[in-house]
């Protein structure tokens, strides 16, 4: 296991658990326990987590995990909803992307649609997140809108008044929602207020807004509310989703396609 994936593994089990022994961080990564205390005091370093005496605790910081440090958890199941979700996409179409690693995903699976490989633009895409931006810059046939903000660390992602401004400008056809919880009774929701807001105008700028969240999204709760259920059209989940979560979606009138 390379470096890089031990720090995701142990970065992303300490935001479950609160805490880590080197011990028992060894025998689940399958490393040895010098090469785990090394590893603690290099993210210790980065201020990414706390040394105690035996182990590490989350930082206080830290308990939204930064996406570069988050592993490809659930990596198949974001995949297959990323390109149902890019199925919905119709070419000439504006569409809003909001950050995370499933709109990364469907943005990637826009880039590799047979039918977006030319036109003028073939697609139109506004995005706060400077990743999905950088990836999808390289596509000439697509027309890339970022907004303005202030980057937030933990996402990639441009919030504040600037991303307001250029907001209030457009409209979509659609918007992407890659969020933390959604929930029949409570909505959509992100970890942050800043977040949320960008996120909130862009569903208010859609003429349709798709909510792409894996089954481990569904039926949780998260601070900042993003909007409420009845805004969504479309729900893209996998198919280890509840049923009856998903009959609760159905019933608020919210089209669920299981990936």
């Amino acid at each position: 296991m390379s470096r890089d994936a031990r720090w995701k593994a142990l970065l992303e089990l300490l935001v479950e658990r609160g805490r880590l022994d080197v011990e028992a961080a060894a025998a689940e990564l399958a490393v040895s326990a010098a090469t785990i205390r090394r590893d603690f005091d290099q993210l210790a370093e980065q201020q990414m987590l706390l040394r105690t005496r035996g182990g590490a605790v989350v930082h206080g910081v830290s308990y939204e995990l930064p996406l570069r440090y988050k592993t490809a958890r659930q990596a198949s199941e974001k995949q297959r909803i990323a390109r149902a979700v890019a199925d919905l996409v119709a070419p000439g179409e504006a569409v809003g992307l909001t950050g995370g690693t499933t709109t990364t995903e469907v943005a990637r699976a826009l880039a590799v649609r047979d039918d977006l490989t030319s036109g003028s633009p073939a697609l139109t895409v506004v995005t706060n997140a400077l990743n999905i931006a950088a990836e999808l810059a390289v596509r000439p046939q697509f027309k890339i809108v970022v907004t303005g903000g202030v980057a937030r660390a933990q996402s990639y992602e441009l919030v504040g008044p600037l991303a307001d401004g250029v907001l209030g400008q457009i409209t979509l056809d659609v918007a992407v929602l890659g969020v933390v919880s959604f929930d029949a009774t409570h909505g959509a929701a992100a970890h942050d207020e800043a977040e949320a807001a960008v996120d909130r105008l862009l569903c208010e700028r859609a003429e349709r807004v798709v909510v792409a969240a894996d089954s481990s999204k569904l039926g949780r709760r998260a601070f900042a509310r993003i909007c409420a259920a009845d805004a969504v059209d479309t729900l893209v989940t996998d198919t280890a989703a509840d049923a009856a979560a998903v009959e609760r979606f159905e019933e608020a009138g919210i089209r669920v396609l299981l990936a």
